[in-house]
């Protein structure tokens, strides 16, 4: 019997960033418009993007949105692949995974802003996720996750419906903030989420 790799290690993921150089939906206008409102000006504060994948969101949020970024991914394909897009000095960028806790690669204590794009379907143990977001974001911080929402795909192929999280995923990722606010974009929900 062949075992499967967890889906949020590093086992799972860098096959698939070595292989094909996998690129999953970049960030369009209406989602960056979102961000502007929803995060507003970085103004030089730290930004973690986990999962980093391409880096797209993390150069959009230093350099569009002025943040000080880091982008940490497991895959260390992923990560190449978005230094060697880099032009000017931008985010910087770690090797870490942030399913096993092993964050001693990140630059700081407590960040302004945490990103999770296009990830947290893939946490296995979410609580245990959730838990160490809560450790690196700093207070009045926020949360921003991008997520796939099940049942919105107009599709038959059980491979894209999976790929949304449940009612429960979302209510576990929503419990417990003083703030969580919504915007949905087609078949992705945006959550802003503050302590």
């Amino acid at each position: 019997m062949t075992a499967i790799a967890c889906t949020a290690s590093p086992a799972y993921w860098e096959p698939l960033w070595a292989e094909d150089g996998r690129r999953y939906r970049t960030l369009c206008q209406a989602e960056k418009q979102l961000m502007a409102e929803h995060l507003g000006p970085g103004e030089g504060r730290p930004a973690l993007d986990i999962g980093s994948g391409d880096g797209g969101l993390a150069r959009h949020l230093h350099h569009e949105l002025g943040y000080r970024t880091t982008g940490i991914n497991c895959s260390p394909s992923a990560l190449a692949l978005a230094a060697a897009q880099d032009t000017t000095p931008g985010p910087t960028w770690r090797c870490a995974d942030i399913a096993t806790g092993d964050l001693t690669t990140v630059t700081d204590a407590a960040y302004a802003l945490i990103t999770c794009r296009l990830v947290y379907r893939w946490m296995d143990d979410k609580p245990g996720f959730l838990s160490r977001v809560r450790r690196l974001l700093a207070p009045g911080g926020t949360f921003w996750v991008v997520t796939e929402i099940a049942g919105r795909r107009t599709t038959t192929n059980p491979a894209l419906l999976g790929l949304g999280i449940s009612p429960s995923d979302a209510e576990l990722l929503t419990v417990g903030w003083s703030v969580a606010r919504t915007a949905d974009l087609d078949v992705l929900r945006c959550y802003a989420l503050r302590p």
